[in-house]
C-alpha cells in the first residue's frame, strides 16, 4: 500500500468509527504507522490534530442531525461521545458560535468541517534545495522533555519549551557546547513510543562532557535528507515540512527510516527574512 493510500484509509477508518471511542493506536494502524509518525505528518499536510479532526467532524455531523432530526439533544451529545449535555453545549459553541438549541431552531450560522481527502501536490512548482548525507552515528548534549502525543500536547509544549529555555539563557549555554560537524541549536524529536509519548531536546552536536543538568543522546548512523528553510520563523519551518511530506517523499524512492528527526537553527537572526535553516530527516528506501 502506497503512501497517500495509507493515509486516506486511516481517515475512512476515522469516518467510519465516529460514532466509537477510537485510539491513535487504531487510527495509526490504519497507515501502517507508528503513532507519532502519523500524527506528524497528518498534522503537518492538514494543519490540525488527530484529535481536532475527530472534534470538529463529530460536532459538525451533530449539528446536521440537530437540524435535520428530532432526535433528542442528549442522545446526539452521547453519540458523538459527550459524557454530559453542558460538556456537548460547551464544545458545540465554541465550534459553531450557538447553542444545541438555537442550532435546532436554525438560528445562527452553522461552521461544517469537511471530510478529508488527501491530495498529493507533485507539480515541484516551488524548487526544494536538499542534499543526501550519510552521517555517523552522534551524540548531542542538552536539555530533554517528555511530552504527551494525546491532543496535541506535544505540539504546545515544544514551542514554550523554546521560549523558557532561551529565557533563561539555556539555549545560548548549549550552543557554546557545539563541537561537531551540525552548526547550530538543535531540535530533535526522538523516543516516540506508540504508547503516547516523545521525546523533545533541545541540544547541540557535541564531544564534550555532560555538564549538570543536561543529558545525552546518541543519535544513531543513518543516511539524511537535508532540506534548506529559507526564512522567518516561526512561519518558514511549517511550510517545508509541508513541502516535504506533500511534494518530496510521495516522489521520491526514500521513506522516513522512524528514528530521531532534527531542526537544524544556526547563529543569526531567527526571525530575518534572511535566515537559513535546516530540516534532517532519517531516510530508508521505500519497500
Amino acid at each position: 500500500m502506497g503512501w497517500v493510500e495509507s493515509l486516506q484509509r486511516a481517515i475512512d477508518y476515522m469516518e467510519e468509527h465516529m460514532e466509537d471511542p477510537v485510539t491513535i493506536d487504531q487510527i495509526a494502524k490504519q497507515a501502517n504507522s507508528s503513532v507519532f509518525h502519523f500524527q506528524r505528518t497528518f498534522s503537518i499536510l492538514t494543519d490540525c490534530s488527530v484529535a481536532e479532526y475527530l472534534r470538529r467532524r463529530r460536532l459538525t455531523l451533530a449539528a446536521q442531525e440537530l437540524s435535520a432530526t428530532d432526535r433528542k439533544i442528549i442522545d446526539i451529545a452521547y453519540k458523538y461521545g459527550y459524557d454530559t449535555p453542558e460538556a456537548f453545549a460547551k464544545a458545540f459553541r465554541r465550534q459553531h458560535g450557538v447553542t444545541p438549541s438555537e442550532a435546532r431552531k436554525n438560528l445562527g450560522k452553522l461552521q461544517a468541517f469537511n471530510r478529508l481527502v488527501i491530495q498529493v501536490n507533485l507539480k515541484g512548482v516551488d524548487p526544494m534545495k536538499y542534499r543526501i548525507v550519510e552521517k555517523e552515528s552522534f551524540q548531542a548534549v542538552g536539555m530533554k522533555r517528555e511530552f504527551s502525543l494525546s491532543n496535541g500536547e506535544n505540539m504546545a509544549g515544544i514551542p514554550q519549551m523554546w521560549q523558557e529555555l532561551n529565557q533563561a539563557g539555556t539555549s545560548s549555554t548549549i550552543a557554546q557546547l557545539n563541537d561537531g560537524d551540525i552548526k547550530g541549536l538543535l531540535g530533535i524529536c526522538a523516543d516516540y513510543q506508540d504508547g503516547g509519548t516523545m521525546d523533545y531536546w533541545i541540544a547541540a552536536e557535541s564531544t564534550a562532557s555532560v555538564p549538570e543538568g543536561f543529558s545525552r543522546l546518541e543519535v544513531p548512523a543513518s543516511k539524511w535528507g537535508v532540506f534548506e528553510v529559507h526564512g522567518a520563523m516561526p512561519d518558514a519551518m511549517p511550510k517545508v515540512w509541508k513541502q516535504i511530506f506533500s511534494e518530496w517523499f510521495p516522489s521520491n524512492q526514500y521513506e522516513n527510516a522512524g528514528t530521531a528527526e532534527l531542526e537544524v537553527y544556526p547563529e543569526g537572526d531567527p526571525y530575518s527574512e534572511d535566515y537559513v535553516s535546516e530540516i534532517w530527516i532519517p531516510l530508508k528506501s521505500k519497500r
